[in-house]
């Protein structure tokens, strides 16, 4: 690809790519804001999504200790120094472990929570379940006893209306009675 120079010497850049001015962002919201505006130029490429950190571990406790620190005189100088360093990472190992264990104790004081939470919502919802039952049957017990009270009351109008019914069927030729009775409701 030659490559094609101006009078003073300096490369011409392709008609097709504008020159983009550089901007520097002072505030991370102006960074985001930069970011933003590269990744909107061409929306049809797709976004790098970066993965999520890993959760840090400390590394284990060595199996065998090599460099075993007496209390004998003549350690060098720089001994302290190893045993600063395997002291720090020996209580960063403690406090991790510490947190871990507190947070499974905070899951599990969440997860029984929760459960005795969902517990009671399930007695709540028996109890006022309970309550409609009783109410539904002490309806239906009302609507029945109003039922059977109708009843009776028809059956002692029926009994001794019924010598006047056959009476007035008699006397109507061609007329026949209606095969309902019409109560109230």
């Amino acid at each position: 690809m030659a490559v094609t120079k101006e009078k003073d010497g300096r490369p011409v850049k392709p008609p097709g790519k504008e020159s983009q001015p550089l901007i520097i962002a002072k505030t991370p919201a102006e960074e985001q804001r930069l970011k933003l505006e590269r990744l909107m130029r061409n929306p049809d490429k797709p976004a790098p999504i970066p993965d999520r950190p890993k959760e840090w571990n400390p590394r284990a406790p060595p199996e065998f200790v090599r460099d075993v620190m007496g209390s004998s005189a003549g350690a060098g100088s720089g001994e302290f120094h190893v045993y600063r360093h395997l002291r720090r990472r020996e209580y960063q190992r403690q406090d991790f472990l510490d947190k871990m264990t507190e947070k499974q104790k905070m899951d599990l004081d969440y997860l029984d929570k929760v459960s005795d939470n969902q517990q009671a919502a399930d007695e709540r919802t028996a109890k006022r379940r309970k309550k409609r039952e009783k109410l539904k049957q002490k309806k239906l017990m009302a609507k029945k006893a109003k039922q059977d009270a109708n009843k009776g009351e028809d059956s002692e109008k029926s009994s001794s209306s019924s010598e006047e019914d056959d009476q007035e069927r008699e006397a109507e030729d061609d007329a026949e009675a209606p095969s309902f009775v019409m109560g109230k409701r």
